[in-house]
C-alpha cells in the first residue's frame, strides 16, 4: 500500500471528480462571436468530461462551432452509454464516443450512423511503482480495476489485453469502476493495477508511485472514438452534420500540431487548479499536465480502411464476449460522405 495520506489521496480524486463536474452545461449566450458566420444551425452535442473527447470540448471552449455556424448546445454525461441512449431518445443529436456503444444500439434496430472519427485508442494498465509487477502476465490471479462490462474498454481488455497476457477475465479479480475510482482503489492499495485512459493515467503517474507497464495504442492500434449520429439529422440537415465535422476537423488540427493552445482553451475542464503538487513535492502547471495528456493521444477525423478492419475485428469480440447478439458488417453502420469530400 502506498504511504500517500488518506487525506492527499481525498484530494487528487477530488480533482477528478470536478473534472466530470466542470461542464460548459449550454450555450454561452455572453461569449463574443467567433470570426465566422452567425449561426445558422442549432446541434444539440453530447460529451465525456475525458480526453478522448478533446476535440468536441476544443471546438466548444474556443468558439470552432460558432466559426463554422453552429449554434451548439453541449451536455455533458457520465457514460457513453448515458449518451447513446440520448441520441437514441432524441435529446441528442450527436457525441464521441466509443463506436462499440453504437455497434449495441444498431443491432437492436436504433437508427445511428457513425459519420467521422475522433480518437485512436489510449489505455494504459498501471500498477504499484513497488509491486515487482512488470508485464502483463503477473496479473493473473491478481485484481484489475476497469470500466464496466461491455463498454470499449472492456472489450479491448478482454478480447487484446489479456489475452497477450495469457490468461481470461475469470482468471483475475475485476472490479468494474469508474476511471476515477480505479485510480483511488490503486493509490490506496486496494487493486493491483487500473486500466485507464487520460487524463487518469497522467494525473495518476504524476501524484502517485504507480508506473505503466502497458498502453495498448502503441501495441494494438485501433479507432476508439467516433463521431456518432442520429440517422434523423444525418437524414434531414446534412449541413449541420457537415458544419459539425469540419469543427472537428479543425479542432484535431490545433490538438494534434499546438497542443499547447489546445490546453489553453479545455484545461479547467479537467483540472480546476493552477498547479498540482507532484510526487516529490514540486508543483507542475496544470496547463502542463493536460498538454502532456494531449500529446500522449492520436487524434484522428478520418477512419481508414485499416480503422474498419480493426473495427470489425472489435465487432467479432463483442460477439464472442456478448455483447453483440448477431454479427454485424461495419460499413453498415458508416456514413462517410463528409470525409470522401474533404480528404484530397
Amino acid at each position: 500500500m502506498f504511504s500517500t495520506s488518506k487525506k492527499a489521496i481525498a484530494a487528487v480524486i477530488s480533482l477528478l471528480l470536478i473534472a466530470s463536474l466542470a461542464a460548459c452545461g449550454g450555450s454561452n449566450n455572453n461569449n463574443a462571436q467567433g470570426a465566422g458566420e452567425q449561426p445558422t444551425h442549432k446541434l444539440r452535442l453530447g460529451y465525456l468530461s475525458v480526453m478522448d473527447d478533446a476535440q468536441t470540448i476544443l471546438a466548444y471552449k474556443a468558439e470552432i462551432y460558432k466559426k463554422h455556424g453552429l449554434d451548439v448546445d453541449m451536455k455533458l454525461f457520465s457514460s457513453g452509454t448515458d449518451m447513446i441512449k440520448a441520441i437514441v431518445g432524441g435529446q441528442l443529436d450527436a457525441g464521441v464516443l466509443g463506436f462499440t456503444n453504437a455497434l449495441s444500439w444498431i443491432s437492436k434496430g436504433s437508427d445511428l450512423k457513425i459519420v467521422g472519427g475522433a480518437q485512436m485508442g489510449y489505455h494504459s494498465m498501471l500498477v504499484h511503482g513497488d509491486s515487482g509487477i512488470e508485464s502483463l502476465d503477473q496479473l493473473k490471479g491478481k485484481s484489475i480495476a476497469s470500466q464496466k462490462q461491455g463498454s470499449t474498454a472492456d472489450v479491448v481488455l478482454n478480447g487484446v489485453v489479456l489475452k497477450e497476457a495469457g490468461f481470461k477475465r475469470q482468471d483475475a479479480q475485476m472490479q468494474y469502476v469508474s476511471p476515477a475510482v480505479a485510480i483511488q482503489s490503486l493509490a490506496a492499495g486496494k487493486v493491483d493495477s487500473a486500466f485507464v485512459f487520460e487524463p487518469y493515467s497522467s494525473i495518476a503517474k504524476l501524484m502517485y508511485p504507480v508506473k505503466e507497464i502497458y498502453e495498448i495504442g502503441e501495441q494494438w492500434p485501433f479507432p476508439c472514438m467516433v463521431v456518432i449520429a442520429s440517422g434523423d439529422i444525418v437524414n434531414n440537415n446534412r449541413d449541420a452534420v457537415d458544419r459539425m465535422l469540419d469543427a472537428q476537423k479543425e479542432a484535431i488540427d490545433m490538438l494534434q500540431n499546438d497542443p499547447a493552445k489546445a490546453a489553453s482553451y479545455i484545461t479547467k475542464e479537467f483540472i480546476q487548479e493552477d498547479e498540482l503538487k507532484k510526487l516529490d513535492g514540486t508543483t507542475i502547471p496544470a496547463e502542463q499536465v493536460i498538454q502532456s495528456a494531449i500529446e500522449s493521444q492520436t487524434f484522428n477525423w478520418a477512419i481508414t480502411e485499416q480503422d474498419i478492419a480493426r473495427m470489425q475485428e472489435i465487432s467479432e469480440m463483442m460477439l464472442e464476449q456478448g455483447s453483440l447478439e448477431e454479427k454485424l458488417d461495419i460499413k453498415d453502420a458508416l456514413d462517410l460522405s463528409w470525409q470522401e469530400q474533404v480528404q484530397p
